[in-house]
């Protein structure tokens, strides 16, 4: 199968200072799916980025990694403020629905119990994959941001078991992807598609060089050595 690889212009779960002049060497990459949090730059610079995102044909995403009702109910209206086209993350998909609805924006919210700041995923797996099972039981959610590596545990077979619990709906793979082997691993588990952001940004990749435009080609061209045609074993 094959799976899609999100650019974030974050790090440390925040929006970095200069992703406006950041937007064209990551599309100059070839990168198509682009996003940013809800933290870190104000509206109006969001919006700045967004704009650019969106002229250029990439699909565009914004991930929520506010902790309380209220932010999050404030980030659901950015993203309708914004145009996205997909909103990540959030644990409150009973206040952000209706804001959402009529919109168009697809809606990947976080299964299992999110704490602090950057993100981090606690809990079993079963209670993980029990949640994953009722959040994409709902209408209105397109599918789930699991940020499976913030997990202390199994994170292949987490991944692998909430990708079958969610069934049809995809799963995006988000935090910590910072080497490789996690790559590998996210796409052979089944996940439709994983988020990197800090791990580009500090050069974490063995690319031709620490440029980002460097590091994002690598890890385009290696998501696509691991990817097989869907129909093969």
């Amino acid at each position: 199968m094959t799976s899609d690889f999100i650019f974030m212009l974050t790090h440390a779960d925040l929006t970095i200072p200069d992703a406006c002049d950041r937007v064209p060497e990551v599309l100059s990459a070839g990168v198509r799916h682009i996003g940013f949090k809800d933290v870190g730059l104000p509206f109006a610079s969001l919006r700045s980025i967004a704009d650019m995102i969106r002229a250029a044909g990439a699909t565009l995403y914004l991930e929520v990694v506010s902790l309380d009702a209220q932010s999050e109910e404030a980030s659901a209206h950015t993203a309708v403020d914004l145009g996205v086209d997909v909103l990540m993350g959030g644990t409150r998909p009973h206040r952000v629905l209706p804001i959402l609805t009529g919109t168009g924006i697809r809606y990947y919210p976080f299964p299992g119990k999110i704490v602090g700041h950057p993100s981090a995923l606690t809990g079993t797996t079963e209670a993980i994959v029990e949640s994953a099972f009722r959040l994409a039981a709902l209408d209105g959610v397109h599918g789930l941001d699991l940020l499976a590596y913030r997990f202390q545990g199994d994170v292949p077979d987490l991944i692998g078991r909430v990708c079958r619990a969610a069934a049809t709906k995809p799963v995006l793979v988000a935090g910590s992807i910072d080497r490789p082997e996690r790559i590998a691993a996210v796409i052979e588990a089944g996940a439709a598609g994983f988020t990197i952001g800090t791990a580009a940004l500090d050069a974490a990749f063995p690319a031709r060089s620490s440029a980002l435009v460097d590091q994002l080609a690598f890890i385009i061209q290696y998501a696509s050595s691991q990817s097989t045609p869907l129909g093969r074993a």
